[in-house]
């Protein structure tokens, strides 16, 4: 901040470095506010527009120490979101035969709301926002529960003594060692569909996790996630995750990736100040 003039007034403008999907924007204009209610944030495009490398997309007026205070949060935030909705759109795109596209993954709280917008913005629907809409049995759930089937008399037993209603998606995964296959996942699945077709059941869809092999000759197995999906033959909602390609998947309900949020490329953005204006500024005010 020592080149920079206390009360030094400038114009930056937002320019998008490469083509891609912008997002981000309340934030960004969340971030500014907090830093400096003074400062004026104008926008040319919304969340979710397409921008063109080039195109100066949107700027910022006020004092050029705050603006630059919150240049690097801005921009941290609305490069990897704008990613992530871009990538989501790509992909949605290339999947629209199927119903949906799904964000998974493990986000901090404090701006999961944040992320999961983007996922919307591209097109695709978040699996959950928490820990606290869904139930979701994985692998070590039904390791404690002494079987898939225990797991799930477990849960609906704990939503009907608490009135609650809310989705529940089981977990099958397949475990390998090399390229073999734990024999236990499609026993699990019949088991599922035995129990859920003899009781009353909460079950809503069911997670084919890791059921894509890839091969040592770079091509991919799958055998067992067709499989899996004659057994089950519509009788729930699937979900197919780990491995996944968008070439090879037909037939499941959703896609899920957690890749959207946690590997996602982020678009090239930048924020450049108003070099004329500044130099006019400096000029008027005798610093220049």
């Amino acid at each position: 901040m020592a080149t920079i003039p206390d009360d030094m007034e400038v114009e930056a403008h937002f320019l998008a470095k490469e083509d891609g999907i912008i997002a981000g924007i309340a934030l960004a204009e969340f971030v500014f506010n907090e830093v400096d209610p003074s400062l004026k944030v104008e926008w040319s495009q919304t969340d979710g527009d397409y921008v063109h490398k080039g195109l100066k997309f949107g700027k910022v007026h006020g004092r050029a120490q705050n603006i630059v205070r919150a240049e690097k949060v801005v921009l941290n935030f609305m490069q990897r979101m704008s990613g992530i909705a871009a990538q989501t759109k790509m992909q949605w795109e290339m999947l629209h035969t199927l119903h949906s596209f799904r964000r998974r993954g493990k986000l901090l709280q404090f701006y999961v709301w944040w992320i999961s917008g983007r996922v919307l913005i591209g097109g695709g629907r978040n699996h959950r926002m928490g820990l606290f809409d869904m139930v979701l049995i994985k692998d070590n759930h039904i390791s404690i529960a002494g079987g898939v089937r225990n797991a799930l008399k477990s849960v609906d037993s704990y939503l009907e003594k608490r009135n609650l209603r809310m989705e529940v998606d089981v977990y099958v995964c397949s475990h390998r060692n090399g390229h073999v296959i734990d024999t236990r996942t499609m026993e699990e699945i019949k088991d599922v569909l035995g129990d859920a077709s003899k009781t009353k059941s909460s079950l809503t869809w069911i997670m084919l996790d890791n059921m894509v092999v890839p091969l040592d000759n770079g091509d991919v197995d799958v055998s067992m996630l067709k499989e899996a999906m004659e057994l089950i033959n519509g009788k729930f909602e699937t979900e197919a995750s780990g491995n996944v390609t968008l070439e090879i998947v037909s037939g499941v309900t959703y896609i899920s990736s957690g890749a959207l949020t946690h590997s996602v490329k982020a678009l090239d953005i930048s924020l450049k100040i108003d070099t004329e204006l500044a130099l006019e500024v400096g000029r008027r005010t005798k610093r220049a």
